[in-house]
């Protein structure tokens, strides 16, 4: 889910200044409305890889996650819904 690429993202999101109750509700909402081929980025003050554990184990390989930065006090990472792929039938 990690790539390394130059960003595109529309949109910031910055939890720094919520309080920790209010940084997931804020993040899952804007994941939510993503649209596929979107991206943000998320701005934290610490570490967001347990993020990732939850956004892969709820959408499985359905977003990507780039480092655009990695601390000691920011943290900074491209999230993306990837595009929407057509399934193949078997046989088809």
């Amino acid at each position: 889910m990690c790539q390394d690429a130059t960003s595109t993202a529309d949109e910031e999101v910055d939890v720094r200044t919520l309080v920790p109750a209010q940084r997931l509700e804020a993040i899952f909402a804007q994941i939510y409305e993503l649209a596929f081929g979107a991206s943000f980025i998320l701005i934290s003050d610490h570490d967001p890889k347990p993020l990732l554990h939850e956004l892969e184990a709820e959408f499985p390989r359905q977003f990507f996650w780039t480092h655009l930065e990695e601390g000691p006090s920011v943290w900074r990472v491209e999230i993306g819904r990837r595009e929407k792929t057509a399934r193949r039938s078997a046989g088809r």
